[in-house]
């Protein structure tokens, strides 16, 4: 199995039928949840999924709810195209015992759809300890979330 970082097809399609509320009025509820290696999520996955999501002590099935740090705003990327984006405030998992290879982003006020995979690059493994994911410079080169 392969887990493959990106906005999701459906993501994009959904974009244009206007079905994310990013804010800053009323936003959605975006929630991030984490894959094992076994798990099979990419560009093709639609919606989130309890198939090989982690389990261990100190996650709970579905992930954490996320914050919006960042309104939808709009820059230049370092190649001076314009672009539109969005980001999350890092989330994390307490005195957990757990080991993910990725995760999925997804809205669950609209039907658990989902925005993005991300990919680890390897197992990540807490004893005991804090899973941190730390989401990337909120601007037009680096937001989770960008539109160029």
């Amino acid at each position: 199995m392969t887990i493959a970082q990106t906005s999701t097809t459906s993501f994009k399609v959904e974009l244009l039928q206007a079905v994310h509320n990013f804010g800053p009025t009323t936003p959605d509820t975006f929630k991030i949840a984490l894959y094992t290696a076994a798990s099979d999520i990419g560009p093709a996955t639609t919606a989130y999924t309890a198939t090989n999501e982690v389990v261990g002590t100190g996650y709970t099935a579905g992930g954490n709810t996320l914050v919006i740090s960042t309104d939808p705003t709009s820059g230049n990327n370092t190649a001076s195209i314009p672009t539109a984006y969005v980001s999350f405030s890092n989330t994390s998992w307490a005195s957990s015992s757990i080991t993910a290879r990725g995760a999925l982003i997804y809205n669950s006020t609209q039907g658990n759809k989902s925005v993005a995979v991300l990919d680890f690059g390897a197992d990540k493994t807490t004893a005991n300890a804090t899973f941190l994911i730390t989401f990337p410079t909120a601007d037009a080169s680096s937001a989770i979330v960008r539109i160029s």
